[in-house]
């Protein structure tokens, strides 16, 4: 006797809002990332302005929330609306305090003769901004740039860690008296072939000024070119699924 096995229908997925937002947001990821990250890289910016028209309070929120993230030292920050775009250490001294503690100075925000400083650090400046050049230039070369080998990403990387780690190892000698507040190591290497101002301190121009520039932008480099393939094919492989099952909500069963 033949057994006649009943047809069991097939079950309607069911296409949610969530669903809906979650393949919205994998089909625009680097738009999303991009606005939502421009606006985390902006804000530090805003403090010098809000400081000059008098805003005082809506700056040092800023100021407090990025202090989380970054030292915010004033001999390593940018200055806005004053004479220089960054000040030494004996310069912040002369109109702050005479202190090399770390944690008194960073407290220093500005005056309104000599401006107001930028809420990151020049390096997290040049570290988070190349992330969003480079995000924007990958997603223009997409389709031709290859994804960066795990080596390839270290690489890059290193320079940041040896640069950062240094600097690290040197401020424990006391801010302002380190190896690498005088590089005497490096004018002794170039037999002293640059001026003083380009060995000592950190003000723009100097040799610990290039060094952060540098490894900001080859850690930027290395974050996108290395990370942004993978989420976007992940993101790629999550618009599919739910494209598929959005399509299977929809059919008539």
């Amino acid at each position: 006797m033949t057994q006649i096995t009943p047809l069991i229908p097939s079950v309607k997925p069911n296409w949610t809002k969530v669903d809906q937002w979650t393949y919205r947001l994998s089909k625009n990821w680097v738009l999303v990332f991009g606005v939502l990250f421009g606006i985390w890289v902006g804000l530090p910016f805003l403090p010098p302005f809000f400081m000059a028209m008098g805003w005082e309070s809506l700056a040092n929120a800023i100021y407090l929330l990025y202090s989380f993230q970054c030292h915010q030292l004033p001999q390593r920050s940018f200055f806005f609306f004053g004479s220089q775009r960054m000040y030494s250490l004996n310069e912040i001294q002369v109109v702050w305090q005479d202190t090399t503690n770390p944690l008194i100075l960073r407290q220093f925000i500005g005056t309104p003769e000599i401006g107001w400083k930028v809420a990151w650090s020049d390096r997290m400046v040049y570290m988070y901004t190349s992330i969003l050049v480079f995000g924007g230039i990958w997603w223009l070369l997409r389709r031709k740039v290859k994804p960066l080998r795990w080596w390839g990403f270290i690489i890059l990387l290193l320079p940041m860690a040896i640069d950062g780690t240094s600097h690290l190892i040197s401020d424990f000698a006391g801010i302002g008296m380190g190896f690498r507040d005088s590089n005497a190591w490096l004018a002794s290497l170039t037999n002293s072939a640059f001026s003083p101002e380009f060995y000592a301190g950190d003000a723009f121009g100097s040799f610990n000024s290039w060094m952060r520039l540098l490894t900001g932008v080859l850690f930027g480099l290395g974050i996108v070119w290395f990370g942004f393939s993978y989420l976007n094919k992940s993101f790629t492989d999550l618009a599919k699924f739910l494209g598929t099952k959005r399509d299977r909500s929809q059919m008539v069963l």
